[in-house]
């Protein structure tokens, strides 16, 4: 019988250690016994493509004397033996590229998420199913061992590659002892320690069977339990309790939360004061009109300006993710470079006084210099004081935000959606539900707001032409039609079906 390399294939993103975990499995090979040979096809980019890296085994006592086997360059489709993925839809790429057969190939994935172009730039929520990922690469393996690989390695202070390797050698599909994968990471000399430890947990939890069963996000603390510090905040907590049906009080409260941080305590009672005021108007029972409405309320009270904008970037919160994320230890330096393109109409919209803002607005000379000013964006390095001051002082802009032309202009909309609802809620809570929905639309800044704001208006007209005749259902129709495709050319096809033109 004719002796065949063992086949494995890594799909690794940027930064995620594929690379070195390929090395790992050819220093293993070559250490014991194996000619090893590995080649990398790196993709577009970090979410549009990960890098393949492909490694073939081959034992050295199979091979004819004095020859070498020829060793392929790249997995093909169904001839592959062990697939080793970084991240979730990874796993789910390798499936649609064949590399996964339920006949051979052992999967080996975590179970995190890095989302995707595409999932990120939806207009609604582009998310693949996570579920429906591991349903899927469960059917199409011979074995499917998953976990979340990136909180594993958090957890041991070490790396993802680490992880997958402990998860590589606990499922016994290649030739080889543990002690022999340990003396891998011991030759490479580098964090050695915290890798050895990364690989025992994973070995464990695979060996286990434990493999599969991510822990659960710990339940939210039950509004009743809640006792802020604050005075005033604990009164916003009171009257969420007081004046919002149980069903709701949990994403109330997270709403409530938004707004404060977004403006301030007055904000947020305006926000409670808004609800209530659709409580008195929807059937005592309906609950989830209530729940629906403060969830998509807080988002559009709380929406994004440049002001938002320099706030978040200039969060010392923020300074300790990047760097959590990048795994700096004490005494680096983290450079965090943000690209920044603002448009005439986001810095007239943002100036505390909303008759310059106007006027900035219209064909006038200061229009025109503001242009001139804007054309091309820069690149302001936030971990500078440089480029954090500028940035700094915009955040502060906050004080200001209800005198902005753009803080006027979003409560004028916002008080017509909420009348909308108002005019539905009793007669027809399912439109009303609906029309609290559409509010989905409306997201983001700049062009992408733009073209939401355009598709939600839409919408709304096509309601108001046709108040007695448009059923929920074809309100919820169009509202999908319209997150499906950004330039509202579904939207618009939806509506010609309908005859709602």
């Amino acid at each position: 019988m004719q002796m065949k390399p063992i086949k494995i294939a890594i799909l690794a993103m940027g930064g995620e250690g594929g690379g070195v975990l390929a090395d790992w499995i050819v220093n293993l090979g070559e250490h014991n016994g194996y000619f090893a040979q590995t080649t990398s096809v790196p993709g577009v980019a970090q979410r549009t493509g990960a890098t393949i890296y492909y490694v073939e085994l081959f034992p050295r006592e199979a091979a004819p004397a004095g020859k070498t086997p020829v060793l392929a360059l790249m997995p093909m489709p169904g001839d592959v033996d062990v697939v080793l993925a970084s991240e979730l839809m990874e796993a789910g790429r390798a499936v649609q590229r064949g590399l996964v057969t339920n006949d051979r190939t052992t999967l080996i994935a975590s179970t995190h998420r890095v989302y995707s172009i595409a999932e990120k730039s939806a207009m609604g929520d582009g998310r693949v199913d996570n579920d429906a990922l591991i349903a899927h690469a469960t059917q199409a393996a011979k074995r499917f061992v998953h976990f979340n690989m990136e909180k594993a390695a958090e957890d041991s202070g070490s790396v993802i590659s680490a992880v997958m390797f402990g998860a590589l050698a606990s499922t016994g599909v290649l030739p080889f002892s543990r002690s022999q994968f340990e003396q891998t990471i011991e030759r490479g000399g580098v964090g050695v320690k915290p890798s050895l430890k990364a690989f025992s947990a994973a070995y464990a939890r695979v060996a286990e069977g434990d493999a599969g069963k991510d822990e659960q996000a710990a339940p939210a603390v039950p509004v009743s339990q809640l006792k802020p510090r604050d005075p005033a905040v604990a009164r916003l907590v009171e009257r969420v309790r007081a004046e919002i049906p149980e069903g709701a009080q949990q994403i109330v409260v997270e709403g409530v939360r938004r707004v404060l941080d977004y403006q301030d305590v007055a904000y947020a009672n305006l926000y409670l004061d808004r609800l209530k005021q659709i409580r008195q108007y929807a059937r005592p029972d309906d609950v989830a009109l209530i729940r629906e409405t403060g969830r998509y309320l807080a988002l559009w009270m709380s929406y994004e300006d440049a002001i938002r904008v320099a706030e978040l970037k200039t969060r010392a919160t923020r300074f300790d993710r990047v760097r959590k994320e990048v795994r700096a230890t004490d005494g680096q330096i983290v450079a965090i470079n943000e690209y920044m393109h603002p448009r005439v109409e986001e810095i007239s919209e943002i100036l505390p006084f909303a008759g310059l803002g106007r006027w900035l607005m219209r064909p006038t000379w200061g229009n025109k210099l503001l242009k001139t000013q804007t054309k091309s964006g820069r690149v302001i390095q936030t971990s500078s004081v440089r480029g954090f001051i500028p940035l700094y002082l915009l955040s502060g802009f906050k004080r200001w935000r209800r005198r902005t032309l753009r803080y006027q202009a979003e409560q004028q909309r916002i008080e017509a959606w909420l009348k909308r609802i108002q005019d539905a809620a009793d007669a027809h809570p399912a439109l009303a539900l609906e029309i609290a929905q559409c509010q989905r639309l409306v997201k983001g800044y700049g062009d992408t707001h733009a073209r939401g704001l355009r598709n939600y208006q839409t919408v709304m007209d096509a309601l108001a032409r046709n108040e007695t005749t448009m059923s929920p259902a074809l309100l919820g129709a169009l509202r999908e039609a319209a997150l499906a495709d950004e330039h509202g050319k579904k939207l618009e096809a939806a509506l010609r079906q309908n005859a709602l033109v």
